[in-house]
């Protein structure tokens, strides 16, 4: 590719970048594109990274890992200059992402803070995660191995993911499992993080319940008056309440 269509394909991708935090971060109504190239870590390192990749694409020694290395000692942002990164990515706030060597990530995807896509072994070869289009990635979770992230799937926050996720599943826990959401996905960006479905509650729900009759057959087999079966009332350990913090 000529250097002309690399600086213009580089352009056009630093423009979706930046779309792309305008459209999903509250912070950036209002704020000009100069001072989003000078203080958004995401853009920035997002910037860095587009820079780095086209110059180890084209066999340039050394450079693009120090660039890589000059990102990530300016924002706290790693990303591998082999990565491969789509358009539309949204980083926010960044500290602490890692993104390895060989992961591949879609259009429209959306990482917060402590997001890893990391290896898992010493094996060389494809390792890292591939992310589809229009994931959502919560805080601190961890991605592991060479994995895939089906089409708009959710991570939620502190989920440790170690297996493939169906895509339009929501994953949560350690390690992540995927559940439904009322077998509704909206498309696109979903940073609702309270109306998460709570899989513990729901075990231990159906473990009571499975109690309550055991109780009612034993009695039964004494001759006793069994006693009513009272429904279980489990209480979610982590409470719903209030409207989606994300505007839905």
């Amino acid at each position: 590719m000529a250097p002309l269509d690399v600086l213009s394909t580089l352009a056009g991708e630093v423009r979706r970048d930046i779309a792309a935090a305008r459209e999903r971060d509250p912070a950036a109504r209002g704020v000009g594109t100069a001072e989003m190239l000078a203080t958004w870590p995401g853009i920035q390192a997002l910037l860095a990274h587009r820079v780095a990749h086209a110059l180890h694409g084209a066999g340039v020694p050394a450079l693009p890992r120090a660039i890589a290395f000059a990102a990530r000692s300016l924002t706290g942002i790693e990303i591998h200059p082999a990565a491969s990164v789509g358009e539309g990515l949204f980083i926010d706030h960044g500290s602490g992402v890692v993104i390895g060597e060989t992961a591949e990530i879609g259009n429209d995807v959306t990482l917060y803070q402590g997001v890893t896509l990391g290896g898992t072994g010493f094996s060389t070869g494809k390792r890292h995660p591939t992310v589809q289009d229009n994931v959502t990635i919560g805080s601190g979770a961890k991605l592991l191995g060479p994995i895939t992230i089906g089409h708009g799937a959710k991570i939620g926050a502190n989920s440790v993911v170690v297996a493939d996720v169906p895509a339009k599943a929501t994953v949560v826990g350690v390690p992540g499992h995927p559940v439904s959401v009322d077998g509704r996905r909206v498309e696109g960006p979903d940073a609702d993080w309270i109306h998460l479905p709570d899989p513990v509650a729901d075990a231990m729900r159906t473990l009571a319940n499975r109690v309550a009759e055991l109780e009612r057959t034993l009695a039964e087999l004494r001759g006793e008056t069994p006693p009513p079966i009272d429904p279980a009332t489990v209480h979610p350990l982590r409470p719903v309440k209030g409207r989606n913090p994300a505007g839905g």
